[in-house]
């Protein structure tokens, strides 16, 4: 089975996409890659519409994106969260936390 990779791209300054399958296979390699991609602004909005899948290993690095960027003083907003990922926080009991990364 082919991995359908992770593509992070800049839209415009603050404003990034994430495309490809946010799951267990392609987490991993990605996050580890993370100095790469990784945004350096105060404001940054994180376009999710083109995700064709995400699982639980894709939520949590989501998670992990939102707090490692608040640490560092930036401020994320996730646009266009599939129903799907949205269905993965409430039912993960994690919405709370993302609330403020949410649109």
């Amino acid at each position: 089975m082919a991995v359908d990779k992770i593509s992070w791209q800049m839209i415009a300054e603050g404003q990034y996409r994430l495309s490809g399958s946010l799951d267990r296979d392609t987490v991993p390699d990605f996050w580890r890659q993370k100095k790469q991609w990784m945004p350096h602004n105060k404001q940054l909005t994180l376009d999710l519409a083109d995700l064709s899948r995400v699982d639980s290993a894709g939520m949590v690095m989501l998670l992990h994106l939102c707090q490692y960027l608040k640490q560092t003083g930036s401020s994320v907003i996730l646009h266009n969260v599939p129903k799907q990922l949205k269905t993965l926080f409430r039912l993960s009991h994690i919405e709370p936390m993302l609330a403020a990364c949410m649109e």
